[in-house]
């Protein structure tokens, strides 16, 4: 025999899109927190010279490998999660597929690696490669698909917050896709991309983890 409800009437169906939308709060958590304790941690490695992704080289990039594995396989999960638990109105199609878009490309980002360059690790040239490789192509494409996912659905969800009057959570999600643009899109200086995109990452990181928690506590 089987049990559909939990003692509070709870269904089972609930808890489980409960759980589906945690994994974007965790998601949201991961990745920065692993990698920036790794950008501290390893001897040699400098933020200001070297991209988050780099940390996958080495002989314990296998870490940052897991870590973008691990919130991409987290970020699908909420991306079905968020799928159930949204009424109707915008981004209620189009906000999940974008974050499944980013759950691939996280994937996608771990299973191909960019190329040593600018020292690191130890042994790989002072400058870039002259040419690239396929996977360090793969992976830009991928990094590239990560960010403007979450960038189009930062923006997404803004109009569908303030379509609901809750005006707070629009200006959060537009604010936040609009900085994550500004420092990722526009043709900066090279010499502050390593940096810039590090503090994109973070910009939506966050803002995935503040989804889940608004998404899991008024269901959208």
């Amino acid at each position: 025999m089987t049990a559909t409800t939990a003692p509070t009437g709870t269904s089972a169906a609930d808890r489980r899109t409960t759980w589906l939308l945690r994994s974007g709060l965790a998601a949201g958590v991961l990745f920065p927190v692993l990698s920036f304790a790794q950008a501290l941690l390893w001897p040699g490695f400098e933020l200001r010279r070297h991209a988050l992704s780099a940390l996958t080289l080495g002989d314990l990039g296998w870490l940052q490998t897991v870590n973008f594995m691990v919130t991409g396989l987290l970020a699908g999960a909420f991306a079905v999660g968020l799928r159930r638990a949204l009424r109707p109105g915008r981004a209620d199609t189009a906000g999940p597929v974008l974050v499944g878009g980013y759950a691939v490309a996280m994937i996608g980002g771990g299973i191909f690696t960019p190329d040593p360059a600018y020292g690191w690790p130890a042994g790989a040239p002072a400058g870039l490669p002259e040419q690239a490789s396929t996977g360090s192509i793969l992976h830009t494409v991928f990094g590239a698909m990560a960010f403007l996912s979450l960038i189009a659905a930062g923006l997404l969800f803004a109009c569908r917050f303030a379509g609901q009057g809750q005006r707070g959570w629009a200006v959060h999600s537009g604010v936040s896709g609009a900085a994550a643009f500004v420092l990722t899109v526009p043709p900066w200086s090279e010499a502050s991309a390593s940096l810039r995109f590090a503090a994109a990452a973070v910009v939506i990181s966050s803002w995935l983890a503040v989804l889940a928690w608004r998404v899991g506590t008024g269901r959208g």
